[in-house]
């Protein structure tokens, strides 16, 4: 394919034995075009039998495809003509469908939000839709533990490709074991080489021009989208922004499927839980059914159902709904005995007011010598839902546990801390995990939410990641606060810098304060569901 600024893009085609006229199925990818994400879909064969024409392209400057990659910023006018040219294309029907996760899934975008008239309808799966606040950021602290991992991956078949071995090994070493600290010079050198955009989102802690420039801008779009996303997948606030938004703004159908998946794989296991058959990828097979409708004119029977579909972790089992569950939030009020940081049962939550609740402060110091790790959950790899017991047992973390259920707590959406917290430094972060904890004393986390704070604003409002878990009866629920959760985060340093690759030696010992009771109130927002018996 030729750009219209005269570069040529290239594709893998993929058609139907038959002869006959058929629409096509676009993915726009930058991790060359073999690959075409079968780490999550079925490979481009298996949807060319389903009568489709498929074309996975090389975006620009990746793969075998001219020009220089500079993530997100070309995709739009390369998408609208990637749209046009398979529209074109022999023995196109001229109705085409976009697919793809990830970036994949946001070149989706980019390519819809001129409205190219071939283009019915799309499917894009776990995207970062607001790139600072869903891709790169979170809550204002840098996304390290992905965002390196992915610009060293970019930036090593770069290096492969441009012939350049001394490079290619030097990252191909780093990617294997990251190093967040005091990374090797010919490491950074390289990475400074071949992943320039890296240093450029470092450079833009807050959503400014930057940003807004590189920004999908969809408010004029009304297109059929299905949306996919993964309870521990990074990108899930940015996929639930999105389905929102269309949701606001057009009639245009919106659906929405949610599984227990991180990034990658989407299946069964997850964590160390098995979710059991009912997880196994629904995805393809939807896909064809979502894509019949709109570019084959079938009646496939999927407008008549509910639009929302999410898996309900603990259960086991898909539950639908007429729209993503509005919260019904329920307060559950911290309660100490002031040794929330020594013992599991120093601390209490209690879904009642917090008037009665003695006032009491718990104090939590943050070494960053020994940073509490990320485990799981959606911002590290691996993620998922994992035995978190030995780690709510170290002393720089609080934590706050119900008593065992007396019947069973179904959550669905998003749930918000609140705390009423001090620190001894200008910046400080706060990380939130919600876990499960088993009458067996086991405990896997549900979800988490992470802030850097740096204001005098009280209290602190972290956002959770969205969930939806039914706990049974004789389990508990457990809140955990920590200071760290690394290197999913960087360290914070104290000094609201992000130094996210800063010696150790240069952060600073951190004391919090965290109060609960009746004068200052920290308490738990939980977005509360209906039991299906």
């Amino acid at each position: 394919m030729q750009t219209r600024d005269g570069l040529r893009l290239d594709a893998d085609i993929y058609r139907p034995e038959d002869e006959g006229d058929y629409p096509v199925l676009l993915m726009r990818q930058p991790y060359g075009r073999a690959i075409a994400s079968t780490v999550v879909y079925a490979p481009p064969q298996w949807y060319a039998a389903q009568g489709y024409i498929v074309v996975i392209q090389d975006v620009r400057g990746r793969g075998s495809s001219e020009g220089t990659f500079d993530p997100f910023c070309q995709e739009q006018a390369d998408g609208e003509d990637a749209v046009a040219w398979c529209a074109a294309l022999p023995g196109s029907s001229g109705a085409v469908g976009m697919y793809g996760f990830s970036y994949q899934g946001m070149t989706q975008l980019y390519a819809a939000q001129h409205r190219p008239p071939a283009l019915k309808a799309i499917a894009p799966a776990m995207v970062g839709y607001d790139l600072y606040r869903d891709w790169i950021y979170e809550n204002g602290a840098f996304c390290l533990q992905a965002n390196l991992g992915w610009a060293v991956q970019l930036a090593t078949e770069t290096a492969r490709l441009q012939g350049d071995r001394p490079a290619f090994e030097s990252l191909y070493t780093a990617s294997r074991h990251l190093p967040f600290y005091s990374p090797p010079h010919h490491f950074m050198e390289s990475l400074h080489k071949y992943a320039p955009f890296y240093f450029d989102w470092l450079q833009h802690p807050h959503p400014d021009d930057y940003w807004q420039q590189r920004q999908p801008e969809l408010t004029e779009v009304a297109l059929p989208m299905l949306h996919i996303g993964g309870w521990y997948d990074p990108y899930l606030r940015g996929n639930l922004r999105l389905y929102r938004q269309m949701r606001s703004q057009t009639d245009a159908p919106q659906l929405l499927l949610v599984g227990p998946w991180g990034h990658l794989p989407w299946g069964s296991p997850g964590g160390d839980l098995d979710y059991g058959p009912a997880a196994l990828s629904p995805v393809d097979t939807l896909q064809i059914r979502w894509f019949d409708h709109w570019l084959k004119g079938k009646d496939t029977g999927l407008m008549i159902d509910d639009p929302v579909w999410l898996f309900e972790m603990g259960t086991n089992q898909w539950r639908s709904f007429g729209d993503f569950p509005q919260a019904n939030y329920q307060s559950w009020y911290l309660a100490s005995n002031g040794l929330a940081s020594v013992r599991t049962d120093g601390g209490r939550l209690i879904p009642f007011t917090a008037e009665g609740i003695a006032d009491q402060q718990d104090t939590l110091i943050h070494d960053p010598w020994r940073p509490v790790p990320s485990h799981g959950g959606h911002a590290s790899h691996p993620s998922g839902a994992m035995a978190r017991a030995p780690l709510d047992s170290r002393t720089d973390i609080l934590t706050y546990t119900t008593p065992p259920l007396g019947e069973p707590l179904a959550i669905a959406g998003e749930a918000i801390v609140e705390l009423h917290c001090t620190a001894s430094t200008p910046s400080y972060d706060l990380c939130a995990i919600l876990a499960d904890v088993h009458p067996d004393g086991q405990v896997y986390n549900i979800c988490q939410g992470y802030r850097r704070h740096t204001t005098t604003t009280q209290p602190i409002r972290i956002p959770l990641q969205a969930t939806c878990i039914q706990l049974p009866p004789g389990h508990c629920l457990r809140l955990s606060i920590s200071a760290a959760n690394f290197p999913a985060y960087p360290v914070n340093g104290g000094a609201n810098t992000l130094a996210p690759l800063t010696p150790i030696s240069e952060a600073a010992v951190i004391t919090l304060t965290l109060g609960s009771g009746q004068n200052q109130p920290s308490q738990l927002f939980l977005p509360l569901s209906t039991v299906e018996r």
